[in-house]
């Protein structure tokens, strides 16, 4: 069958979701075989995370994940057996390293642009997790064209975090979609996750830091108490980059403030953390607890 006329994701309840009971070291691959070339697209790169044990298909020139992807899947925790859903997957390197990271799970991924859902649906065939990972093309804004209420245990994004009116929005349409809030708002993720909870059920998003308030203000409107709260910081002298955000639905009010977190040492080089997290040192020894 061609490849392009292989579709690897689902539009809708009907094709049921039924789950079963380093960064920067980017290479791109000189050989292929049969199979890698029907998944891989002339317009796509095949880059290796974790010295190859994961393989991600990207736009050449398009949307690309970058490190607050990683940063966010490895700030997750999971428990065995739990449902998860990633909203707003893009490529789906989140999902598939909470899936390498956690055997025990299964995990739903929605995307609005049908391009990256095929290419999330065509990473996943290419890394063997289609037992595990299910693709879905939707809307986050209309979650529940895809969804029953209440059907996951965990709901994790990295939301587009810059305004409409904030400046320059990029030609890419695809990375335009990922970076502005053209497509949705983290409001929007939040109302979908509320939707898609069941009760105690956990979120987890990264924001950028300078928007924390907005995100923790957001997250109690929509009955996600915070529960643990992580910034990023590029170096000790820096202002902060991001925050990693998890909440509880419908929990009491108590909250950790965690170690920072800092990408780049004293050195310049990357911190002790950042090159685990590059490595895959955190998911080659990580259990479902």
């Amino acid at each position: 069958m061609a490849a392009h006329s292989v579709r690897f994701f689902a539009t809708n309840k009907d094709d049921a979701f039924n789950p079963p009971n380093i960064f920067l070291a980017l290479f791109e691959e000189s050989f292929m075989n049969d199979e890698k070339t029907v998944l891989k697209r002339d317009d796509e790169t095949m880059d290796y995370l974790f010295h190859g044990f994961l393989k991600v298909l990207q736009k050449e020139n398009g949307y690309r994940f970058s490190v607050d992807s990683l940063l966010l899947a490895h700030f997750v925790t999971l428990k065995r057996g739990d449902g998860v859903v990633e909203l707003g997957t893009g490529s789906g390197v989140i999902a598939m390293i909470l899936a390498l990271r956690f055997e025990e799970v299964s995990i739903a991924e929605v995307e609005i642009q049908r391009e990256l859902a095929d290419m999330a649906g065509r990473n996943v065939e290419l890394n063997g997790l289609r037992d595990r990972i299910r693709v879905y093309s939707g809307d986050v804004r209309k979650i529940e064209e895809l969804f029953d209420p209440q059907s996951f245990d965990v709901a994790v994004f990295n939301p587009p975090y810059r305004r409409l009116n904030s400046g320059r929005i990029n030609p890419d349409q695809e990375r335009a979609v990922a970076r502005h809030e053209i497509n949705g708002t983290i409001d929007d993720f939040l109302v979908s996750a509320k939707y898609l909870l069941k009760d105690s059920g956990r979120v987890y998003v990264i924001y950028p830091a300078s928007r924390s308030v907005h995100l923790i203000a957001r997250m109690r409107e929509n009955g996600m108490e915070p529960k643990r709260l992580r910034v990023v910081y590029s170096n000790n002298s820096s202002g902060a980059a991001f925050i990693l955000a998890e909440g509880v639905k419908n929990a009491g009010e108590e909250v950790e403030i965690m170690p920072p977190l800092f990408i780049y040492g004293n050195d310049g080089r990357y911190s002790e953390e950042m090159d685990e997290i590059f490595r895959g040192t955190s998911f080659t020894h990580s259990a479902c607890v």
